[in-house]
């Protein structure tokens, strides 16, 4: 799309026009003239004059919020016998210079217009319309509603412009997120964070201009679509830097948004408003390629990458790490949850906790105290109620504990399908003269396993076939080295 110079007189511009899949604009002078397509997508209709008329003006009201001095009027367009065929949406013309996505594309845009726009965003939202109705927009829900309405809009492209073997998992992974994670998605539409935004946040609708970014073209035609957690109003932005080969400084606009609106989430969160926002637009890109435009497929198919590679990175995963003691469980458990950025949870802290909550001595031999089968069992209770919480707000979880026994395993997995989250069960081995010198050598360690406790536990523990083996019996940096292995093999 062509715009103006602003600091050029507005009778010399050249005239341009430019088009998307909803409208048609002309620029002429220092003005810009929107006229709105006569089509009926489904998720929106824009197929009378007395439609187009309205969302012109909702589209004037709405972008007001952001670009007051943008979005000047609406104009009725006549047919030669003076009635009104037509309604116009008249704006200032913005600098074609100034445009975010031509400053990304040509030198990058500068870290300081990123932070402006964050910072005016945050701001945005926090005085931005919320209510018990826009608060359900953001609820789990509306939220898997969307994307299934998304899912079924692409899938008719699924074999000519799309795999099908990558939509099947965007779908799958995208509700399978949704369903696990109720909790947060509640929490945070209890806060106020689901607010009625912008809604269609991209680079080519943001001019950097030297009294602050203009941001335009907020999403007019469905108010429910525009009521959204602003951490998925920044996401569209985000995105679309990514997709103009700009993913770091996608990240780094999503870390001054989290840090000024100061509504924090989990990084899961994060990613998968992130794929959402791409597989929105890949839709997009799928009608505009039925629509005859060029590159529009490929444009889609590298979206569903994205939204694919998000959904991924967005996973929510229990990793359990078990093993006899001096198998070096802990040691992998504390490099596995540093590399997931996962939360680390162990039974020997929890068992320790439980017995000071209790006035209980720490240790008082094997099968008796905090070792006595009501409090193991009431160990791994908690330590599971606990991961449960994590889980169901976003937060992958690495447990430590021997679990040496198949019915504490089998409530982990029990949590894994309650969670809709991803597992690997990891199992520590060493040959015994290996961990009978690691416990012999222990000082300052949680664990009161001793010799004796370890030979007990050896001889009681279960069968565990579902488990992935790893060596522990070298170094540290080869058992971890092994246990990465480990975690990204099948099963």
């Amino acid at each position: 799309m062509e715009e103006a110079d602003e600091n050029s007189v507005g009778e010399r511009l050249p005239a341009a026009v430019a088009e998307s899949h909803t409208a048609v604009l002309l620029f002429t002078g220092d003005r810009a003239y929107k006229v709105k397509k006569p089509v009926d997508f489904g998720f929106l209709d824009f197929s009378t004059t007395g439609a187009r008329e309205r969302a012109c003006r909702r589209e004037v009201d709405l972008n007001r919020r952001l670009a007051p001095d943008v979005y000047l009027d609406v104009a009725q367009a006549l047919d030669g016998n003076g009635r009104t065929c037509d309604w116009i949406v008249v704006m200032r013309r913005m600098p074609a210079e100034r445009r975010l996505s031509t400053v990304v594309r040509q030198r990058g845009a500068p870290l300081v217009e990123l932070e402006r726009i964050a910072r005016v965003l945050a701001s945005f939202h926090s005085t931005a319309r919320t209510g018990a109705d826009i608060a359900a927009a953001g609820r789990a829900p509306a939220l898997r509603g969307r994307w299934s309405d998304n899912v079924a809009g692409v899938e008719p492209f699924v074999g000519d412009v799309l795999d099908s073997e990558e939509f099947e998992e965007i779908a799958r992974l995208a509700l399978e997120y949704v369903d696990g994670r109720g909790p947060l998605l509640e929490e945070r539409a209890r806060r106020g964070c689901v607010v009625d935004g912008h809604g269609d946040l991209v680079a080519d609708d943001i001019f950097c201009l030297d009294d602050g970014p203009r941001l335009l073209d907020c999403l007019e035609f469905d108010d429910e679509l525009r009521h959204v957690d602003g951490l998925d109003d920044a996401a569209f932005l985000a995105m679309d830097l990514e997709r103009l080969g700009a993913a770091d400084l996608g990240r780094r606009f999503l870390r001054w948004y989290r840090e000024f609106s100061g509504a924090e989430a989990a990084d899961s969160l994060a990613h998968h408003y992130l794929a959402y926002r791409a597989f929105v637009r890949a839709k997009v890109a799928c009608l505009q390629h039925a629509q005859g435009a060029a590159g529009a497929a490929d444009e889609a198919r590298l979206l569903a990458d994205m939204t694919r590679a998000h959904l991924r990175a967005g996973q929510v995963r229990l990793v359990l790490v078990g093993g006899l003691p001096g198998t070096g469980k802990s040691t992998v458990s504390g490099s596995l949850a540093d590399r997931l950025g996962a939360v680390l949870l162990s039974t020997d802290r929890v068992r320790r906790e439980l017995a000071a909550g209790r006035g209980e001595p720490a240790h008082a031999g094997y099968g008796r105290g905090l070792y006595a089968a009501e409090h193991v069992h009431g160990t791994y209770s908690e330590l599971l109620a606990r991961a449960r919480t994590l889980l169901e707000h976003g937060e992958s979880v690495v447990l430590d504990a021997s679990w040496s026994k198949a019915d504490e395993r089998a409530r982990a997995r029990d949590l894994v399908q309650l969670a809709r989250c991803a597992s690997v069960e990891l199992r520590c081995t060493a040959p015994g003269y290996v961990t009978a010198g690691r416990i012999a050598d222990r000082t300052g360690d949680l664990s009161d396993a001793t010799p004796d406790i370890a030979a007990r536990m050896a001889a009681e523990f279960e069968e565990w076939p579902e488990s992935l083996p790893v060596d522990t019996s070298g170094s540290p940096q080869e058992a971890i080295a092994a246990a990465r292995r480990a975690f990204t093999e099948p099963g």
